[in-house]
């Protein structure tokens, strides 16, 4: 028996009535449903048992790990999907024929990449890489581009044969060999490698070398955005993988220097997103060189140029910055940079419940860092009751009743005991409009 469901036709939905009954009925004929998922085949495939079924729906049922044609209950011969390209020709008809009911027609589906046909054009990368022919390497690069574009399969088939792995070593091998000479095939790799993190540890190996990171910082210097942001959100993700990068990234000539550029521009979101995040985790690693680092850019004035991105700024960027500033409080100079701008106290005051309990826990340990370790008694004092003035007592009594972390918990614990005395001396000043809105924060 044929399934249908009810649904009201196209003129319907253009305002206007279809003669007769506006609400149609359209009944999809047995043979064009997959029988796992009932649906309408868009890409029909039949198996060894001689059942045809939706790719989609057949490859899930594979992948989890079954065996046995869902239909039959046979134990499959091979699990070769063999298109059925006569019925997907019916299915394409029917669409057009049941047009007037809104049914758009299937396009007519790719042929997902196999497993060996990747295998065969990852050796060509390799050994191209190691004859150095960067065109024949482009070639193959930009073949495997557009095999991943075609579908989220052909990636996870691409990925799950070693892509990443391959590409990386390539990379390094030709940045090695000359920047500048191989560029071309250089920014393609990386913009293939863009789609396949996390890498594993030996891609991360590869691309964690002196000459890959030294291509990466030197496209940061291109006028070009693409090379930009392939280069930074492989620098965030390899930095986020391991933190012993840290020091080679850091160590780069002029990488800090091309940061800030690229934050204090913002050429665009995207760039100035990740820009921050580079930064983030260059400030907020514990190795023995953190505190050479941070006192680099807080000569750079990266303070300052934080507290002007907070002022006016959306989550994502807000939290990214908020995790900088409260890095560079870590240090001394970087506390008292931050101490002598006006903006400190006020904005960090004003991001607590505002952007995101990120945002606040950031907030709430850059102020108690502010507050806790003045370099003198009547800078703290400064500080205490300027927290007050711009209602940061209730705020913090605010976080803790609502629920936070323990460790943020704790912060703001110390925080309110540290304000206690000031309160009163009639400091505190309690400013409303941080709080109407406060549901639809959380």
């Amino acid at each position: 028996m044929p399934l249908g469901w009810r649904r009201r036709s196209k003129a319907s939905h253009d305002g206007k009535k279809h003669p007769g009954n506006s609400d149609m009925e359209l009944v999809i004929p047995n043979h064009f449903q997959c029988p796992i998922s009932l649906d309408l085949m868009k890409d029909p495939v039949t198996l060894s048992s001689g059942i045809t079924y939706d790719r989609e729906s057949i490859e899930t049922w594979l992948e989890a790990g079954n065996f046995t044609c869902p239909v039959t209950k046979q134990m499959l011969k091979s699990f070769d999907r063999i298109p059925n390209h006569a019925l997907t020709k019916m299915i394409q008809d029917w669409c057009v024929e049941k047009e007037k009911y809104g049914v758009q027609r299937i396009p007519t589906p790719r042929i997902p990449v196999a497993p060996v046909e990747v295998s065969e054009i990852l050796f060509g990368v390799t050994e191209s890489a190691r004859r150095l022919d960067q065109y024949r390497c482009l070639e193959l690069v930009q073949k495997i581009q557009k095999w991943g574009a075609e579908s989220e399969r052909n990636r996870r088939c691409i990925v799950a044969n070693g892509a990443a792995a391959v590409l990386a070593a390539a990379f390094d091998t030709f940045a090695n060999e000359s920047i500048e000479r191989n560029a071309t095939v250089l920014e393609d790799i990386l913009s293939a490698l863009n789609w396949m993190f996390p890498v594993d540890t030996e891609a991360q190996k590869s691309l964690g070398s002196r000459a890959s990171l030294g291509c990466m910082v030197w496209f940061l210097s291109c006028r070009d955005l693409s090379p930009k942001e392939n280069s930074l959100s492989v620098l965030k993700e390899l930095l986020a993988c391991d933190q012993q990068l840290v020091e080679k990234v850091s160590s780069i000539e002029g990488v800090n220097e091309i940061l800030i550029e690229l934050v204090r521009k913002q050429i665009c979101p995207t760039i100035t997103k990740a820009s921050i995040m580079v930064i983030f985790y260059l400030v907020s690693s514990s190795f023995s060189s953190s505190e050479k680092i941070k006192l680099t850019f807080v000569k750079m004035g990266l303070v300052s140029l934080m507290l002007e991105i907070l002022v006016d700024s959306e989550k994502s960027i807000g939290e990214r910055a908020l995790g900088v500033f409260d890095g560079l409080c870590c240090c001394k100079e970087g506390r008292e940079e931050a101490q002598s701008n006006a903006l400190t106290i006020p904005v960090l005051v004003k991001k607590i419940l505002r952007l995101s309990d990120l945002a606040t826990e950031y907030s709430i340990s850059a102020i108690l860092k502010l507050c806790k370790y003045g370099s003198r008694h009547e800078a703290e004092r400064v500080l205490l009751v300027e927290a007050l003035q711009v209602g940061a007592f209730q705020k913090l009594l605010l976080v803790i009743q609502v629920g936070c972390g323990d460790e943020t918990k704790e912060k703001a614990t110390e925080l309110m005991k540290l304000l206690n005395p000031y309160r009163v001396a009639g400091f505190e000043c309690i400013e409303t409009t941080d709080f109407k809105n406060l549901k639809r924060s959380f």
